[in-house]
């Protein structure tokens, strides 16, 4: 689709009733100029008579299963109304440019996509990751340019990388490969250039989130079929408010704190003579507490009796909410975040007595709330955000206390998105 064409049918509220379901009616009006003005932005690097596609990736909410996708265990999670919203169009050579407001990329030929360990930890890794496995899976390649812009905070563990990553494969499945890569496969794909390009340890639930849509229950232990269920639930039906509070403590410095944990859980593994924890019990863990401490230390033993857990609770609250039993699956809600706390061990960092940001915020929550509704750590954790689900009557009381230790607008009021990545529009005849 044209450019313009996309412009005026913007204007005229050709997709009002798609923006009302991604973002709540509430938001129609900013988002209508939200999205007339990234493509005013775009018009610095496209024309108005160019065919493009418009793209929409969500940012997502980790609900529960703390650090258990990297184990092959259970998580639930939900896409999210913060997303990516970016142009893209094809171009005759076989080099990527990746536009953004927030930052710079450099332009990426694909005619190199071996590893560059200069390129470690950078966008241009994940560019160039994502490109070599699609190959690799014999999938179609090719140049495009891009303008993006996104309102997903970097470093809250709403997963703006998982997101830019989905975002990156969108746009090749739209213009090279006729919409034919699954959702699973987009997701694995990401994760690969994660670990592989860029250098970082990661699981596979966020990328997931962010291809999908609805609260998701996924169950890795057949990691490349996971068992993905998507489920629909509003909870403007029960009167909650899901809140995020920014404790505007970035966890973009803590990559070997998130790593520790997967690498701990998998040396506990590797004692009883497993790969992953979710091949084993408590029973199996329990029996052997003595050789586990001795061989791999407490905190491994406690963050792999919190995996045990948190797995199984995961299970349980996909029920509860498919039976729309709301209190129970809030209760769990809560014992999760325990969990993270007590076992898991993500919420204070070693040694840092005066940066408890997170620990605060969990604290105030309670005080606020008390036994009504619920609240824990958000995403890999020691920094960053809280979630809380906030009864609809204690919100503005919950908000003003939160302000107070962090700051203006430190929260945001979340909206469960039912749809995962989408083209809002779509280009003409350029699919291969």
């Amino acid at each position: 689709m044209k450019l313009l064409e996309i412009i005026n049918n913007i204007k005229n509220d050709i997709y009002k009733d798609l923006l009302i379901n991604l973002y709540g009616e509430e938001n129609y009006d900013a988002q209508k100029e939200r999205y007339l003005n990234i493509i005013n932005n775009s018009l610095k690097f496209f024309k108005e008579d160019d065919n493009v596609h418009l793209i929409s990736v969500p940012g997502r909410c980790e609900i529960s299963g703390n650090h258990t996708d990297h184990q092959l265990g259970r998580v639930l999670t939900a896409s999210i109304n913060l997303d990516i919203v970016g142009i893209v169009k094809r171009n005759s050579d076989m080099i990527i440019n990746y536009h953004s407001d927030s930052f710079d990329v450099k332009p990426i030929d694909l005619n190199d996509l071996s590893i560059n360990f200069e390129e470690k930890n950078t966008t241009e890794a994940i560019i160039r990751g994502i490109n070599a496995k699609l190959k690799e899976n014999n999938h179609g390649i090719g140049g495009f340019d891009a303008y993006a812009e996104s309102n997903i905070p970097s470093g809250s563990g709403l997963s703006s990388s998982a997101a830019f990553e989905i975002f990156i494969l969108a746009a090749n499945n739209i213009l090279y490969n006729n919409k034919s890569i699954s959702q699973v496969e987009m997701a694995q794909i990401g994760q690969y250039a994660e670990n592989t390009y860029f250098m970082k340890a990661c699981g596979l639930m966020d990328q997931l989130a962010c291809a999908y849509g609805s609260f998701i229950y996924i169950n890795f232990a057949d990691a490349d079929y996971p068992e993905i269920e998507t489920i629909d639930l509003d909870l403007e039906e029960f009167n909650y408010d899901l809140i995020l509070t920014n404790t505007n403590s970035s966890h973009d410095d803590l990559s070997e704190e998130y790593s520790s944990i997967p690498t701990e859980m998998k040396g506990v593994a590797m004692q009883l003579n497993e790969s992953v924890l979710s091949t084993l019990t408590i029973d199996d863990l329990i029996d052997n507490v003595k050789k586990i401490r001795e061989k791999c230390g407490d905190r491994a033993f406690l963050r792999s009796f919190h995996f045990m857990y948190e797995t199984e609770r995961v299970f349980d609250q996909a029920e509860a909410l498919k039976a729309k039993d709301i209190d129970y699956f809030l209760e769990l809600v809560n014992e999760s975040g325990k969990s993270s706390w007590m076992y898991l061990q993500n919420v204070i960092i070693p040694n840092d007595k005066f940066n408890e940001e997170i620990a605060i915020a969990l604290a105030l929550s309670y005080a606020v709330l008390g036994d009504e509704g619920a609240y824990r750590i958000h995403g890999g954790g020691f920094k960053g955000t809280i979630i809380a689900f906030v009864p609809k009557d204690v919100t503005e009381d919950y908000i003003n206390t939160m302000e107070l230790a962090f700051g203006d607008n430190c929260c945001q009021k979340l909206k469960i998105r039912n749809k995962g990545y989408i083209e809002i529009c779509e280009g003409e005849n350029d699919h291969d």
